[in-house]
């Protein structure tokens, strides 16, 4: 039985889910902070792209966080084409095709995988069928640029919605799950 692989981004109203740190600070709560608790809980492996794993790993190291504290420890999977041997911070480097290699390892013995990113990573591993779950925490604010989650390359995907809500700070918390399939309910 493969494992379950989730996704986390956060967008705003316009859908852009790049560079969350220039529009997301002012409006991330305790709600936010306890779903993200909930999310890792049962995470033992963390996926992501070269670009967000190298911010990340200059930061969350020395920071004294409550996220910190899951991911430092956490087994962290890079995808990328041009870092090479040892990776530190319990990181190993994910070569060749992403999706090959996430299917290899759902297969592994462990806990639920989370895609943390960025937003090429995560399409590209939705689009494949690798993604269970995504979680969309939509914050009220329209970015003037930035990358879109899904843009206009995307082709018709049918999700299903497990669960939303509004968090304190007027945030949407929406959870869909992905479906294969395009029949109607």
């Amino acid at each position: 039985m493969s494992r379950t692989t989730t996704a986390h981004m956060f967008s705003t109203l316009n859908g852009v889910a790049e560079h969350a740190d220039r529009w997301q600070f002012d409006s991330f709560g305790p709600d936010e902070m306890q779903g993200m608790a909930e999310m890792t809980a049962a995470t033992t492996d963390l996926v992501l792209g070269r670009t967000l794993w190298q911010e990340w790993s200059g930061y969350w190291p020395d920071a004294q966080d409550p996220f910190a504290e899951w991911v430092n420890p956490v087994r962290k999977h890079v995808l990328t084409s041009t870092l090479t041997g040892e990776l530190p911070w319990n990181s190993v480097v994910a070569t060749g095709d992403a999706a090959a290699y996430l299917r290899q390892l759902r297969q592994e013995p462990g806990g639920d995988i989370a895609i943390a990113g960025g937003v090429e990573t995560t399409r590209r591993l939705v689009l494949a069928g690798l993604v269970d779950e995504l979680t969309l925490t939509i914050h009220p604010v329209i970015a003037g640029e930035g990358r879109r989650l899904f843009d206009d390359s995307v082709p018709t995907t049918r999700m299903r919605l497990l669960n939303s809500t509004q968090t304190q700070v007027g945030n949407i918390v929406a959870t869909y799950a992905l479906r294969s399939d395009t029949a109607d309910d």
